[in-house]
């Protein structure tokens, strides 16, 4: 079976795996307090241009985003949130199991539009009952978003407006970041992004290492006590090293950015070829995540062959598919599965 179903079907770009084997013997001190850990961390703040952010390593994206959640809103609070935002779909109400209560918004194309979250601040603001209900305290996106889209510099810049208008930190999941940093549509470096936003992160998961997501501090104020929370969560890693070895690997020699733009390569040749044969897609998205809409019966006769997920039931027999490419996916494979697919009739 050839596995579309998400972009880390694999384990790891072997330059990780190479820098792994190289220091398997040197003795470290264990929780990210390692030399490796402050290598990468080096590396991230040269890259952000930001000497003074804070940088942490923890192991997975759920994991990640309920702990910098957890550790920026007060017990009132509540994180808002696109209607589709990973947080509020895909992770089993981690963040409301940490007592926090989701606060979804109606998104355009996945994203969260910052008029939008206008209007859910003013509506708090002005209902008479406002302390009976949770108060918006933080703003989380990711990008690109759960479903491929990328946001602009303005719509960023917009969002961060807001934002610093009501006193809420903005937080960008950055699952899939180097994915949208080098697609068609990205108008702004990581550096610049990182001004317009309190937090991020960097995902290392999906971008070609066995495990790991980095999140940058970038407002002093967030940064006291972050591992307290982060042991509290479960995300400190004795061998802590083992993450600062991977993204030390993964942020040296353009790997980060050459591992994100063969897959976004790959996904547009993917979503080329079925845009040639005529099938519509759910999204327009410019990264490694591609939405087309085919008939449940040519998924039903691609499913043995091929892995991927069934992502929005569309009526009539249709359904919105999603393939994702990653690392380690090759030209063939991609077009074997155009192969698979016919011409719309």
């Amino acid at each position: 079976m050839i596995r579309f179903d998400s972009d880390y079907m694999e384990g790891a770009h072997p330059a990780v795996l190479e820098r792994l084997v190289s220091a398997n013997r040197v003795q470290t001190p264990g929780y990210g307090e390692d030399e490796f850990c402050a290598e990468a961390a080096g590396l991230i703040r040269e890259k952000c241009a930001a000497p003074e952010a804070a940088v942490h390593f923890l192991v997975g994206g759920t994991q990640t985003n309920r702990t910098v959640i957890a550790s920026i809103l007060r017990p009132h609070q509540g994180v808002v949130s696109a209607d589709t935002g990973h947080i509020a779909v895909h992770e089993t109400g981690a963040v409301e199991n940490a007592g926090h209560k989701v606060l979804t918004v109606s998104g355009t194309d996945g994203k969260l539009p910052a008029d939008a979250l206008e209007a859910l601040c003013r509506a708090h603001r002005a209902d008479p009952n406002f302390e009976h209900m949770p108060q918006p305290g933080m703003v989380y996106i990711s990008n690109p978003t759960e479903i491929g889209t990328v946001y602009t510099r303005a719509e960023l810049s917009a969002l961060h407006e807001v934002c610093r208008r009501y006193a809420m930190p903005l937080y960008i999941d950055g699952a899939r970041l180097g994915c949208a940093l080098v697609s068609e549509v990205c108008d702004y470096t990581l550096a610049e992004m990182a001004r317009l936003c309190d937090v991020f992160s960097i995902g290392g998961t999906k971008l070609g290492l066995l495990f790991g997501e980095a999140v940058v501090i970038m407002a002093p104020a967030l940064q006291k006590d972050f591992r307290y929370l982060i042991k509290q969560n479960g995300g400190m890693l004795a061998k802590g090293r083992l993450l600062g070895l991977q993204f030390g690997a993964l942020l040296s020699d353009g790997l980060y950015e050459r591992i994100a733009r063969h897959e976004v390569e790959l996904a547009l040749r993917l979503r080329d070829g079925l845009r040639a044969k005529g099938w519509d897609f759910l999204v327009e998205s410019p990264t490694n995540q591609q939405f087309p809409i085919l008939p449940d019966e040519l998924l039903d006769a691609l499913a043995p062959d091929f892995g991927f997920s069934r992502w929005q039931d569309m009526g009539g027999g249709m359904t919105a598919v999603r393939f994702c490419t990653g690392w380690a996916a090759d030209e063939e494979q991609v077009d074997a599965l155009l192969a698979a697919i016919p011409a719309r009739g």
